[in-house]
């Protein structure tokens, strides 16, 4: 997908007000799946292993935005990307 067609979708998504019930949704869905937790986990076992001292804000960030990414489930990716789909057709103009 080009830049200038991400960013018209982005805009109708914004305007209508569908990526902030896009947003919500995705947060529900994390919780619900227990993402959230396992990201808490890995942030604690990470301190565990490195020892507070030893570990700054930005590393530690860096590390949990590889594993939060890595580690959204495949159910919750899917179900996004439908929302998304049948957004974009049902406003066909913005294609």
């Amino acid at each position: 997908m080009n830049q200038e067609l991400s960013n018209r979708i982005r805009q109708k998504l914004v305007a209508t007000g569908e990526e902030e019930r896009l947003k919500e949704l995705l947060k529900t869905r994390l919780l619900s799946s227990g993402w959230r937790d396992e990201l808490s986990a890995v942030a604690r076992e990470y301190l565990k292993a490195k020892g507070v001292q030893h570990v700054d804000v930005e590393e530690l960030q860096n590390v949990l935005l590889v594993e939060a990414r890595k580690s959204i489930p495949d159910t919750v990716k899917k179900e996004l990307l439908v929302e998304i789909r049948d957004f974009v057709m049902q406003h066909e103009g913005i294609l």
